[in-house]
């Protein structure tokens, strides 16, 4: 994993930190483990800050995860069955058979009244919420969380999200918006690796790109609507 301030992957040879480099195994290749540091890792730290346990021991909590066929979207699904929650999952038409077939319980298509609505069709409330698009707010979550503690964790945090964040921390609400911000460490990259190798968790590949056609590969990034992960390939 690069260190976001000062370095970026776009490049024939990148300098790491050897604290949060791990060694990639014969049976995860490039393309799948080039989606790990961030995208995974960020919803694995996401899925913990809600209470997911994934040695055995968690309670089978009740979860959301939106934009659910995007990169960040469709490692949360998966470690969400992994650690043993309900998962719901919001997504287009296009990707419902898709997120199902990695393990959610329900998915909703976004553009449905009933998808907009984000509502469990089982009728529970979320104990937790994985929020990985833009364009929803706090209200729009709100009514839809447990009232003992259901939290929103959002890992593409605005200003207006930091600020009511804030305000919930201040008068210690129970139901609360939480941004996200990753905190790498080898641990994660390393569980992560072990999943892939052990066909636990997969990376979905959306499209790959030579290294010649990064800015091609970066519109599409920002355009919003790749299914799992764009890579730039370094050789070839």
């Amino acid at each position: 994993m690069l260190n976001s301030l000062n370095g970026g992957g776009f490049a024939e040879y990148a300098v790491s930190s050897a604290s949060l480099t791990v060694k990639r195994p014969p049976e995860v290749s490039a393309a799948d483990g080039a989606g790990l540091p961030v995208a995974a890792g960020t919803a694995l730290q996401a899925l913990r800050s809600i209470g997911a346990r994934f040695d055995g021991t968690g309670e089978p909590l009740n979860v959301l995860v939106t934009a659910a066929s995007g990169g960040g979207g469709l490692y949360a699904v998966q470690l969400a069955k992994l650690a043993n929650l309900h998962v719901t999952a919001t997504c287009g038409a296009r990707n419902v058979e898709l997120v199902r077939s990695l393990g959610a319980d329900e998915v909703l298509d976004y553009r449905t009244a009933e998808g907009a609505s984000m509502r469990s069709p089982s009728g529970r409330k979320y104990d937790g919420v994985v929020h990985c698009t833009v364009g929803v707010g706090w209200s729009a979550f709100e009514p839809l969380i447990s009232a003992a503690g259901g939290k929103v964790i959002d890992i593409t945090p605005n200003a207006s999200a930091m600020l009511t964040s804030a305000l919930h921390a201040v008068t210690l609400r129970r139901k609360r918006l939480v941004p996200l911000l990753l905190s790498p460490n080898r641990a994660d990259l390393e569980l992560l690796v072990a999943l892939v190798r052990d066909g636990k968790l997969r990376t979905v590949v959306d499209s790959r790109f030579p290294l010649s056609d990064a800015a091609k590969a970066w519109q599409k990034s920002i355009d919003g609507h790749a299914t799992g992960k764009i890579v730039v390939d370094m050789e070839g």
